[in-house]
């Protein structure tokens, strides 16, 4: 059986960090819809700062800007939340991996 670090870190079920919804605006959707940061902001209704600490990966998605996102996009806010949450996760667990690592699963047969 693997190490219990081993064992949290397949909790993710990814081998390599997600890409962060910020480096996905940045490297897919604005230049795919020919936008600049600045474009992309007015479009949202927000700054051109919320706008760029996003695409640097230097703020999160918030579901008020997921909803911003999925409508200027034509996508959901699911898409741009799930990223958001599969970032988060990664990091939570490279900062939390051996104290959740040191916790005792609950056998199944005590489960029923």
């Amino acid at each position: 059986m693997g190490s219990k670090s081993t064992e949290v870190k397949d909790m993710l079920l990814v081998a390599r960090k997600p890409t962060h919804p910020g480096e996905m605006l940045a490297e897919e959707f604005l230049p795919d819809f020919g936008l600049s940061v600045a474009q992309l902001a007015a479009r949202l209704g927000v700054s051109r700062q919320s706008v760029n600490e996003l695409v640097r990966a230097r703020r999160a998605v918030s579901p008020e800007m997921a909803l911003r996102l999925a409508r200027v996009f034509g996508t959901t806010p699911h898409y741009w939340l799930n990223m958001q949450r599969n970032i988060d996760l990664w990091d939570s667990l490279d900062l939390h991996a051996e104290e959740i690592g040191a916790l005792e699963p609950i056998p199944m047969a005590a489960v029923g």
